[in-house]
């Protein structure tokens, strides 16, 4: 059966408009963004199946055109219409970190990590630029490596403070196994980090390990 021939209150658009988006599950949500199904499978059979194979919105957020137009009805067009609502939300979460200060809004800054970095397929280090009131002045994607490691260079961070003016610094990187436990590695490189930068007069406030939907402080946890 079509999703428009549904009771109106079960249909995922008509649903989401009278009880809002927290209401609806992911395949609902999902359902909306992919607009149409396939012969054979509505728009909401469809995005569970999706989410199945992909075991679930992180890994399918992260999919590449080409693994995502190997289900079949699936093509170039559905990918770029998930990738558009994907950015559109990345771009809210980061326009919520910049509007305030990093360290007296530390969950907004959590959220944009985690929709950028959470469901990464490689190792990625980012760097975000603070002036002298913790305001945010850039948050740059710096370093990108293998699966399991992302060589960072502390000369190249340097540059980059001194470019963006910068009195304070955040860093945030991913673990894609999922696990946002610092490895003694990230513990060592942030100190080093640390003291590298000290020589210019810029403060490391925080070092965030990104694994899947989670995050690790290093500050919180006495590390810095």
């Amino acid at each position: 059966m079509a999703i428009s021939d549904w009771a109106v209150h079960l249909r995922p658009r008509e649903k989401l408009l009278q009880l809002g988006p927290d209401a609806l599950s992911d395949a609902e949500l999902l359902a909306i963004c992919l607009r149409t199904g396939v012969p054979g499978m509505s728009a909401i059979q469809l995005s569970q199946k999706l989410l199945d194979e992909f075991q679930g919105i992180g890994k399918l957020a992260a999919a590449s055109c080409q693994s995502f137009c190997q289900t079949k009805g699936l093509g170039e067009a559905k990918y770029a219409q998930l990738q558009a609502a994907l950015e559109l939300s990345r771009r809210s979460l980061r326009d919520e970190m910049v509007k305030g200060s990093a360290l007296r809004s530390p969950d907004a800054a959590a959220s944009y990590l985690v929709s950028t970095l959470g469901h990464r397929q490689q190792e990625v280090f980012v760097t975000v630029f603070l002036d002298n009131q913790h305001r945010v002045i850039a948050c740059e994607e710096l370093f990108r490596g293998t699966i399991d490691s992302a060589q960072v260079y502390p000369r190249e961070i340097v540059k980059r403070a001194c470019h963006h003016n910068a009195a304070a610094l955040l860093f945030a990187h991913n673990h894609p196994s999922g696990c946002c436990e610092p490895s003694s590695a990230d513990i060592s490189l942030t100190r080093q980090l640390k003291t590298f930068l000290e020589g210019i007069d810029v403060r490391v406030l925080d070092h965030l390990i990104i694994g899947g939907n989670q995050t690790c402080s290093l500050a919180e946890k006495g590390l810095l």
